[in-house]
């Protein structure tokens, strides 16, 4: 198998990407049915209201940030799962009922959302974490990429069949047709064999538990730095549905237009998703980097004439964002110790979605007020100050610099003074069986019998000499291997001078 599909060589792995793929489709159309139906059907196109419901939607993953990602660490991340999934699945065709029979208001709307937050709260750090009890700890990184790469396939297919189904059956219907899709993320979470799911470390009942996670990001500057980032993209550069909602009003659109903007936009996730899923490893330089594109991206899009140019911007939108939240996550997941790793996501989960609360309703005023050309450009910014706040830390913490290439004379090199901190890509390895010393007397013995003589003592101390050396070297699991940082002095190496040859 490929290197960029090597996950995919798990069975459970294999099992939970298909029922989340048909589920993340059904999830999509949810939420692309829903801002329309804040925006045109319950309000006269007040990009405010949508800016409030995303608000009540995310805000929840931020207050609860302590007591979601504890739940992940301490229980059974498969049981969570199907807890959560049952509830989304129930709130989902509740709406849609109410959605079909004509008794959906926005106060409706509102509580819809806030319940669908509070559940996600809980469901984002156990599904985000899950992967690490899917595939070994070299696939890691590979798994969130290629799960990111099924939610952006899903956006891709999402939108465009939820803009046709309004049209054709009208929005209730979506609601009712995602409710449905739950079933197979159920049934994949069923159909895994227990055997093969690793076993994390539990967090233990103590004191402290809950502000841990806060603890450990807060020793970590590295964290802190993509944290920042994070935050801003999520607050001011990922309102894609302010943005295409708006833009699609903008240009004369209906909602069929609009639900192709969010599928156009997927065609750049996806891509986005792919790559990433070929890098060995999650690296800070890659989201500082795609921080910058997406600034670029953003604020092209804002100056596109028409409805088809702005479309074709929106790829590039979705190729940056992607990289960005992929990266980042597979970064804070690889280089996070197991038993914080729920609490740690939790609180990453909660910075990107939370701050969704804070920047979405100022996107939606801006857009209502200045138009939404000028929400982009705002989205731009925010893109651009989080690549300098990573260029300035790299800078001023790492010693990064530019210098003349040792090859090329024309191409400048980066170089660190103090190498930046990245997970190094576990290679998938097997554990080396050791021939014991008894065994290896069994073995001589069914070979020469009883009998021994003089040659066969010394064969007999002989082996056990290299079986005891052997021994000296224990087995290290896959699963044991963790991702650290590189240098002379970790590896306790040193450069060792060669002798001159003669002329």
């Amino acid at each position: 198998m490929s290197a960029m599909f090597r996950s995919l060589a798990h069975r459970n792995y294999r099992i939970w990407f298909i029922g989340a793929l048909v589920s993340n489709v059904g999830a999509w159309m949810q939420a692309t049915a829903q801002n329309w139906v804040v925006l045109t059907e319950l309000t006269d196109n007040d990009a405010f209201a949508v800016g409030i419901t995303m608000a009540l939607q995310f805000a929840p993953q931020l207050l609860l940030v302590p007591i979601t990602g504890l739940i992940a660490d301490r229980f059974d991340r498969r049981k969570i799962l199907m807890v959560t999934q049952t509830l989304l699945m129930l709130l989902g065709l509740a709406l849609g009922l109410l959605l079909v029979f004509g008794h959906a208001e926005l106060w409706h709307l509102y509580l819809f959302a806030l319940a669908l937050g509070l559940v996600n709260a809980i469901d984002n750090p156990a599904r985000q974490t899950f992967v690490s009890d899917l595939v070994s700890n070299s696939d890691m990184s590979n798994a969130v990429a290629l799960n990111s790469a099924s939610f952006n396939t899903a956006r891709m297919i999402g939108p465009a069949v939820a803009g046709f189904l309004i049209v054709l059956v009208g929005s209730g219907w979506v609601f009712i047709i995602n409710a449905f899709t739950f079933l197979a993320v159920l049934g994949a979470l069923a159909m895994l064999k227990g055997r093969q799911l690793k076993r994390s470390p539990r967090a233990p009942r103590a004191k402290g538990q809950f502000v841990a996670g806060f603890r450990y990001v807060a020793g970590r500057p590295d964290l802190v730095v993509v944290f920042v980032m994070v935050f801003l993209i999520g607050a001011f550069g990922m309102n894609f549905p302010i943005f295409s909602s708006t833009m699609a009003v903008e240009f004369g659109r209906g909602a069929g237009e609009y639900g192709l903007l969010s599928s156009i936009l997927a065609i750049g996730s996806l891509t986005g998703a792919l790559l990433a899923a070929r890098r060995e490893r999650a690296r800070i330089r890659v989201v500082i980097l795609a921080c910058a594109f997406l600034g670029f991206a953003t604020l092209t899009a804002a100056l596109m004439p028409t409805y088809w140019t702005f479309a074709a911007s929106t790829i590039l939108i979705g190729l940056g964002a992607v990289t960005i939240l992929t990266t980042a996550n597979g970064y804070v997941q690889t280089t996070t110790e197991p038993e914080l790793r729920g609490r740690v996501m939790a609180l990453y989960m909660a910075i990107l979605a939370g701050g969704t609360p804070i920047g979405a309703p100022i996107v939606g005023a801006v857009a209502d007020g200045m138009g939404p050309r000028w929400a982009l450009g705002l989205a731009a910014v925010a893109a651009m100050v989080a690549a300098l706040i990573g260029l300035g830390w790299l800078v001023m913490s790492r010693g990064m610099r530019l210098t003349r290439h040792p090859r090329y004379a024309w191409r400048p090199a980066v170089q660190f003074s103090d190498a930046p901190t990245a997970a190094i890509a576990a290679v998938a390895t097997q554990s080396v069986p050791t021939v014991g010393v008894d065994q290896l007397e069994r073995e001589i013995e069914r070979e020469f019998g009883r009998d021994r003589d003089a040659e066969r003592e010394r064969r007999i101390d002989r082996d056990r000499e290299r079986a005891s050396e052997r021994e000296l070297v224990p087995r290290v699991p896959n699963d044991r291997l963790v991702p650290a940082d590189f240098s002379e002095e970790v590896a306790l190496t040193s450069p060792i001078r060669l002798p001159k040859s003669r002329a």
